[in-house]
């Protein structure tokens, strides 16, 4: 039993030397190698950075034009949040608006429906 045991050891003892062999022999990373991954991962997130910033211009953008729901079309009303056809349809139909909130006060949305567009429409004349 003892045998078995100073043999584990031993091939215990070999792998770790093997291994430790193994790791000291691995070929270090050239410097200018490591420049030149460094610059491409830069490049990388410069790129991705300015693709980024560009959607977020082009997000707030869009989100900044307010509809006027006097003169849009039935498309146009159908982009705003949680508004149904119907409701588009109502707001047609229900021209014009002297303001915004004329929509709650006619019963063609209600408040909490208007909550969610208030901020991107409009009531131009």
């Amino acid at each position: 039993m003892q045998l078995g045991m100073v043999r584990s050891w031993l091939i215990a003892a070999a792998a770790v030397a093997l291994a430790a062999t193994l790791a000291c022999s691995k070929q270090q990373d050239n410097p200018d190698e490591i420049r030149q991954r460094t610059a491409e991962a830069t490049e990388t997130v410069r790129r991705d950075t300015k693709a980024v910033v560009e959607g977020v211009k082009e997000g707030m953008a869009r989100d900044n034009k307010a509809i006027d729901i006097n003169k849009c079309s039935r498309e146009d009303l159908l982009t705003l949040p949680g508004l149904s056809e119907r409701e588009a349809d109502k707001i047609i139909a229900n021209r014009p608006f002297n303001d915004s909130h004329d929509l709650v006060s006619r019963h063609v949305v209600s408040e909490n429906e208007y909550g969610k567009i208030q901020d991107r429409i409009i009531a131009g004349h």
